[in-house]
């Protein structure tokens, strides 16, 4: 099996519709400025692709779904949310030099989906491919979960257009991923006239870090890490109230069992101190296994291409979860995924569109 190369890509106008996303500022929550991206988002998809781009209401903002008609077989998923606020556009606009395209989102994961439809494009024969780019899925795909699971096991086969890993590797594997947020109430008092009087919640939100922190199981790949906190209201007042926030990070799902337990067990060391605890491992760890039958496809289509377990989530651990094999990492190469030297490898592109033209139609035809 080797890759499809009779109908080329236009890298010039791959550049242009990932300028017209890219301008088209789109942070997560902000449902109006995710409306007009899913707009532009339908707009490329159409424009390349033919037939009608839907877009699917949320609270979090319109998902965008495509199908090229016919029974199911393959989904193409990916987000057009970017964790960037308005404005940073400005500061740092959309810029081709030197071989490389910057600005907010190129690379995860806005140049993932120009590929992908430019792929798409190349074949003449789009049955059963479907194409669905939520609005969600930088703050946990809440809103969406539940269709890309329905589309995932309708298709039977996802390719996750995310950024590619170190080098250029796809994802094969992911860990699991949550965020905790740990509540302390305890009880203001005057810090100078009475503290003892008080609950000192900024002294239980140090114990409970300490508890957390000693969670973690590096060696077996599971990390717990406190990331933000807050505490108190002025400096002379002993503070009534505070806030951990945790992120976490498991290779299996008995450490999700596990981590997700110890958290509900979580006890106040201060009398008179309280805790509550919100959160869960939600997005569950994607197997090697998931990616193994599709990963061996790319390699067949693109020889000497590898592929890494990496610890960061996206929307493809839900569909392996499902057990419907999913191969991730298939985006952009390059790489300052959510920093602002964020980059694509204009070189790369076209090889990337060829491969999901070659992964789609040897899904179209097992």
């Amino acid at each position: 099996m080797t890759m499809h190369r009779t109908a080329q890509v236009n890298v010039d106008a791959m550049i242009e519709d990932l300028r017209a996303l890219v301008e088209t500022e789109s942070p997560s929550r902000d449902v109006d400025a995710l409306t007009a991206s899913a707009k532009v988002v339908a707009t490329v998809i159409e424009s390349r692709l033919g037939g009608q781009a839907l877009l699917v209401d949320s609270e979090a903002g319109p998902h965008v779904h495509w199908s090229g008609g016919g029974d199911p077989k393959v989904l193409i998923l990916g987000h057009h949310d970017t964790v960037f606020p308005l404005g940073t556009l400005e500061r740092r606009p959309f810029t081709v030099r030197d071989g490389h395209v910057t600005g907010p989102g190129v690379f995860d994961m806005l140049g993932g989906l120009v590929q992908a439809v430019h792929g798409l494009a190349t074949l003449e024969d789009r049955s059963g491919v479907e194409i669905l780019i939520t609005a969600d899925e930088e703050v946990g795909s809440h809103s969406s979960r539940s269709l890309i699971e329905e589309r995932a096991l309708a298709c039977g086969a996802v390719l996750v257009f995310e950024g590619a890993a170190d080098g250029g590797a796809l994802k094969t594997g992911r860990k699991g991923c949550g965020t905790f947020r740990v509540s302390v109430t305890g009880r203001a008092s005057h810090a100078g006239l009475e503290p003892a009087a008080g609950v000192n919640a900024l002294i239980e939100a140090a114990h409970q870090v300490l508890d957390i922190a000693a969670l973690g199981r590096p060696e077996i790949g599971t990390t717990v890490t406190p990331t933000v906190a807050s505490a108190g209201t002025l400096d002379n007042v002993v503070p009534a109230g505070a806030t951990v926030v945790v992120d976490v990070r498991v290779e299996s799902a008995d450490e999700k069992e596990r981590i997700e337990s110890a958290f509900a067990a979580l006890a106040p060391h201060l009398e008179g101190a309280r805790i509550a605890v919100e959160g869960s491992v939600g997005r569950p760890p994607m197997p090697e296994s998931a990616a193994a039958e599709l990963f061996g496809v790319a390699q067949r289509l693109l020889p000497g291409l590898e592929g890494k377990a990496v610890g960061g989530g996206s929307d493809g651990n839900f569909t392996a979860a499902l057990g419907v094999p999913t191969l991730d990492g298939l985006g952009a190469v390059g790489g300052g995924a959510h920093a602002d030297h964020e980059y694509l490898v204009i070189d790369a592109m076209p090889e990337r569109a060829h491969l999901v033209a070659g992964l789609v139609t040897a899904i179209q035809h097992r």
